[in-house]
């Protein structure tokens, strides 16, 4: 599960060209606009990432004098990605002592997310994708979120120097969607319910029309194959695509609780003629290994519609099961966050 609010040491803290009251603080892969001496280097602090709902109790000025909206019966703010003096900043850093009094004691790593009511912020499902849920999303299926490369820095130097490959796929900009076959039982989710057949339940009738029940019922496997649903009524269909389409990005085997590995789940889309998102390179090494550099690739333009700006990129390991995302700053900064 991700974690919207940890126990971070501020790395670096710099200053910000032509700022008087403002600085910049860097934690991990991520820059953060700060009020000038609020922290310094070596600093342990509460972050916040981007899409985090933080309760107004916490950061009443992110409201900036107005009324504060309300998120599930929460009132408070969504943290956005922003350019103050030019400068990209992407999260909220907090005093850990607003959190002391809650636990008394704290440790770089922590999770401070539940403790603060702090939770993702998503966008109202439209009707079509909502449907009527027979459940929660099956435990048995790992959920569809990556990480931030952000968050990976150390990871990344290890992958690195371990001279790791890797599947480079466009992330697409859609409505994440799950189709399973598990022994008698088979079924269509949403990112977060699992859902009934329901006449004008948009998923079902893609995964009807597409026949990926079909497909895993012949494959003879317990498997979840899951992907983006993109197109009219998603997202402002940015694709500019009719009607709607499911692409494929990852293909779960229930049994042996593990992915497929690019290349089995590539070979799979193939031969039961199902979309795969766009690849970009299937065997790429990760450069000199910073995040700077891997966020520059996701810079470029769809494979689906040359005209439409690239969300970002998704990364998977071609020799172990590890994965994450880059998102495109320009992208949102433009569109926002997702």
């Amino acid at each position: 599960m991700r974690k919207l609010a940890t126990i971070r040491k501020i790395d670096l803290i710099r200053p910000i060209l032509d700022a008087d009251a403002i600085e910049c603080a860097v934690v991990g892969g991520w820059t953060v606009v700060i009020k000038k001496g609020d922290f310094k280097a070596g600093d342990l602090a509460i972050y916040c990432e981007i899409d985090s709902w933080i309760p107004t109790d916490l950061a009443p000025f992110l409201s900036k004098g107005k009324e504060p909206r309300e998120y599930n019966g929460v009132r408070g703010e969504r943290l956005r990605s922003v350019k103050l003096r030019g400068q990209l900043s992407q999260g909220l850093l907090l005093d850990r002592f607003v959190a002391l009094d809650k636990v008394g004691e704290i440790h770089e790593g922590m999770d401070m997310s539940d403790l603060l009511n702090i939770v993702k912020y998503e966008a109202p499902v439209p009707a079509c994708l909502a449907g009527k849920a027979r459940g929660m999303f099956p435990s048995f299926i790992p959920r569809t979120d990556q990480e931030r490369i952000q968050n990976l820095t150390t990871e990344l130097s290890n992958w690195v120097a371990l001279g790791l490959t890797w599947e480079l796929t466009e992330k697409l900009d859609g409505s994440s969607m799950t189709v399973y076959v598990n022994a008698d039982d088979s079924g269509v989710c949403s990112r977060n319910l699992n859902l009934y057949d329901t006449e004008g339940n948009t998923l079902w009738q893609v995964a009807h029309r597409d026949q990926i029940i079909t497909a895993i019922q012949d494959s003879q496997r317990n498997i979840a194959i899951q992907g983006e649903l993109i197109g009219e009524g998603i997202q402002g269909n940015p694709y500019k695509i009719k009607g709607q389409s499911f692409y494929v990005f990852d293909i779960y085997d229930i049994d042996k609780r593990s992915y497929m590995t690019p290349t089995e789940r590539r070979d799979f889309c193939e031969f039961h003629e199902l979309l795969h998102v766009p690849v970009i390179v299937d065997d790429k090494d990760l450069g000199m290994g910073t995040v700077e550099e891997l966020l520059s690739w996701a810079n470029d333009k769809s494979r689906l519609n040359p005209q439409a700006d690239r969300e970002g990129l998704v990364f998977k390991c071609n020799e172990r099961q590890i994965s994450f995302k880059t998102i495109s700053n320009k992208y949102l900064l433009k569109h926002g966050d997702r």
